[in-house]
Formats: structure tokens, sequence, C-alpha cells
């Protein structure tokens, strides 16, 4: 009976003593490849360089946010790898970065703020960790309805922060009394007053340079078309050291090699972490603790089911790119793990971090409910210690200069 690839990484993950590095390298590169990865100039997508460079000065302008007092780059800065460095971001009536920020007294947003290295790459279709801008097909699933803004997702994705309340509007009165309507004439009012005021800066006539446009026929459409150029320009992935070990122009240390093996093999950690991107865009429940007092309040996040409805979608998150992983933490929808290790244990062994006499009845039912949500899901291998800091040297391979 022929042994498939699958059982050999299995085998291998306990055996690698048995078989020569060349073995153990052709097996990992042809995992790799089975499972649709691809080296970063494949998956790249072009951009305008022009509006790129409009893009930049976008995503760092204050003028767009509703109370001018942050921008994108607030919570996507190059000393934390695109990220911010918190468990959960701080957006309107923050200051400063980091533990700074988070001291600042500014508004929280319940979630972890992700990385943006990969979007609007080649595959890249799902965005945020709920899922709520996705293209299945040629159509875009969105809060726009049946008329998003674009047929790109990730032009529709960069609208959606500059009408989040307490991200990048401050919850207040006048949002309450004026703007709190569930409609989507409110979030238009804002994004066209942001437009006004983009127009009345210096940015207003380089933007409507680049559109070939009168500076009044500005859109808000021009401005998320630029940031999107920016993203695909600054944000691309680069090339690792995995991904010259893959084309061959570079060998991996026996344990990243043997850590490649437990991520294809033994860990399962591809079942869902797969292709270019390391993510099968799909979304999961992994009961890891809740960080904060969540999206749905009272230390509570539904995930994908407060975009669906629907009850299978209870607890679960898309699964996050691991690109530049190292670099990224912490870790989960709430940013409760603090460490690779941490996060790799907590898929196969989540209990060890609850403190079950600790939690309020709320709580332990909360868990218990999102423990039965799991029934149908594979459970992830037993790992060891040293297979997890061998896990952990793969992964360390995915990383790139940010610059």
């Amino acid at each position: 009976m022929k042994l498939t690839i699958s059982f050999l990484l299995f085998f291998l993950s306990f055996n690698s003593f048995l078989l020569g590095s060349a073995l153990e390298e052709s097996l990992l590169r042809e995992a790799a490849e089975k499972d649709g990865y691809l080296p970063a100039e494949k998956v790249n997508l072009p951009f305008d360089s022009t509006k790129s460079a409009i893009g930049k000065k976008l995503f760092e302008s204050s003028t767009l946010s509703f109370n001018s007092d942050m921008n994108c780059q607030t919570c996507h800065l190059p000393q934390f790898s695109s990220g911010d460095g918190l468990s959960n971001a701080i957006g309107t009536d923050g200051a400063g970065h980091g533990l700074k920020r988070l001291m600042s007294g500014g508004q929280i947003v319940p979630r972890n703020t992700l990385p943006l290295w990969g979007r609007g790459g080649l595959g890249f279709k799902t965005f945020f960790w709920d899922g709520k801008v996705e293209k299945i097909s040629e159509k875009i699933l969105s809060q726009f309805g049946e008329n998003p803004p674009s047929s790109d997702p990730l032009i529709t994705a960069v609208h959606l922060p500059f009408v989040e309340i307490r991200e990048m509007i401050r919850n207040d009165v006048e949002i309450d009394e004026e703007y709190k309507t569930e409609s989507l004439e409110s979030a238009f009012t804002i994004l066209d007053d942001l437009v006004k005021r983009i127009s009345k800066s210096s940015l207003g006539l380089e933007l409507a340079k680049a559109y070939n446009k009168r500076i009044e026929d500005l859109q808000f459409l021009d401005i998320a078309n630029s940031i999107s150029h920016h993203i695909r320009d600054a944000f691309s992935l680069k090339q690792s050291k995995f991904s010259l070990f893959f084309t061959k122009k570079s060998n991996l240390t026996d344990d990243e090699l043997e850590g490649g093996l437990i991520f294809y093999g033994k860990g399962k950690c591809s079942n869902c972490h797969s292709g270019s991107h390391f993510s099968d865009f799909k979304f999961h429940n992994i009961v890891l603790p809740q960080f904060g007092f969540g999206k749905n309040g009272f230390g509570i996040d539904y995930g994908r089911f407060n975009v669906t409805k629907d009850y299978n979608d209870l607890y679960k998150f898309r699964t996050p790119p691991l690109a530049n992983v190292k670099k990224t933490g912490p870790y989960g929808h709430s940013g409760s793990m603090k460490t690779l290790n941490d996060v790799i244990a907590g898929h196969f062994d989540p209990l060890r971090f609850f403190n079950t006499q600790k939690l309020d009845p709320i709580r332990r039912r909360e868990l218990f409910n999102r423990i039965q949500m799991t029934a149908n899901q594979p459970n992830p291998a037993y790992l060891t210690n040293e297979e997890i800091e061998k896990l952990i040297s793969f992964l360390n391979t995915l990383s790139f200069s940010d610059s």
C-alpha cells in the first residue's frame, strides 16, 4: 500500500532521525506545494505607485478620523509589524503607542488588531476576525448589502474602520443622537464629511489629479482605493527564510525542518493554516480565553455569529494568516495569548488557561457553551514542549524584514 505524504509527515514528526534530511526537505517542500503554498512574488498583486504614495499620506492623516485624533497607522505601526502590540486596540481618545496608549484612557476596541501583511494579495478575499467583508465567487458580502462600494474586497474593507464607533469615531452624545441609526445613510454621511475635509486639505488636489477628477467630484471610494494601493505596496509579502527554502535557495536548520514536518504532519496546523497566506480563510472555534469585555459585552464575543446570525457560527473566528507571526503578538481574536508557545498549546490543551473556580457562573456557562460548539471539529494532536519549540522555530522562518 502506497504511503501518503500526510502519513509520512506524521511518521517523521516522531521519527525524523530515521531518515536523512534530504528526504525530510523533499517531503516538506512537497507538503507545502500540495497545500497551495506560493512564494511572495507569485502572491503579491500590482499597485499604482502614484496612488500608493497618496494612500500612504491618507493612511497617516488624522483628518480622516471623525474626531481628528487618530489615523490608520495609529493601530498599524512598523514597530509592531503592522499591529499595535496590544491585546485589545485603543481607538479614539487614545494617545501614544504601545503601553503608553493602553494607559491613556482611550476607547477600547474589543478585538486584537490584525496585521496587514498580504492583504489584497492573491487569494486574500476574507477580511476581519469575523469575516464581515468576504468575496464569494464574484459577489461581495459586507455591511453594504447589495450595493458594495467596490468589487474589490480590500477596497470595501478599507471603508469600514472609518465608520466604526470606538475605533475611529468617539462614542459620545452626538454620535448617539445623530448617527446611531443602524443605516447605511449614517455611514455615508460620515464618509462624505471626511471627503470634504480631505478636499479642503493639501491632499485634495493631489487626489483629484491622480484620479483625473475635479476636487468637488471626489468620493470616499477614491480615498479607499488609494489606501488599498498603499496596503498592496507597503504590506506586500516579502521573501522569508521559508520561501527561500521552498525555492531551494536556502536551507533550514534541523529544528526548523522538524518543526515544518510537525506543522504539516502531527500538529495538523496546515488543516487551517494553509496556502500562501497560511490561512484557509474559514471560521473555527478555538477555546482560547476571552480578554476584555468582548464584542458582545460581559466578556463575550460571538464572533462570526455577529455577521451571519447562524447559531452554527457562534464563537468562530477567521483563521489568522501567519506572515511575520513571530512579530505580531499578542495572539487570538482578543489578544489573550501573549506568546506563540501559549497560543499553540491553546489549540490542543485550552483548559490549561482556565481556572473554572475563579469564573463566575455566567462565564463558566459561557465556557461550557464554547466547548460544546467544538464537538464537530477535529482535535489537534498533543505536542510535547520540545515539539512546540521546534514548531515555533519553523514559524519563525515565515518572518521577514518589515522594511
